[in-house]
């Protein structure tokens, strides 16, 4: 039997990307219960393959004896586009059909720290102009709306 492909969701982190896989549904039943692949093989290797603008690279083998795991590919550069595909496969069988390749664009965090910092820097200069221009005007310096006294002209 092939074991079909788990289901794969990725979401960008700084620099990495986060990697949820579900194994795939087996279809063997036992006394009318549906049994995992776990409870079927006990422990399952997965392969994942990353897809980055240099080619495609096939990460380490990993075991897994959960039916639902995160997995962290790290070290990636920000601001490019990665793709993702997981291929399940037991011990006792090696033929298996690989996810669907999910894409998603690296974080770049840092940017977008340097980007909070410009808009705080931004909005706090701009309430100490207004500040400022209030003051000026309370004070006379500037929008005078009365006319100087005829003996000051």
């Amino acid at each position: 039997a092939i074991l079909g492909p788990p289901e794969v969701n990725i979401s960008s982190c700084r620099n990495c990307i986060n990697v949820t896989i579900k194994l795939p549904a087996s279809h063997l039943r036992i006394h009318k219960t549906l049994r995992s692949l776990i409870d079927i093989y006990g422990e399952l290797e997965y392969d994942i393959r990353l897809k980055t603008p240099d080619g495609e690279h096939k990460r380490p083998r990993e075991r897994t004896t959960e039916e639902l795991f995160n997995t962290v590919i790290e070290e990636l550069y920000p601001n490019r586009n990665y793709c993702v595909s997981v291929t399940v496969t037991a011990s006792l069988n090696k033929e298996s059909m690989p996810s669907a390749w999910k894409c998603v664009t690296v974080n770049p965090v840092v940017q977008q720290d340097y980007n909070m910092i410009t808009i705080a820097g931004a909005v706090f200069f701009s309430l100490v102009l207004a500040g400022v221009l209030k003051c000026l005007h309370v004070g006379g310096y500037i929008l005078q709306n009365k006319s100087l006294p005829p003996t000051l002209v």
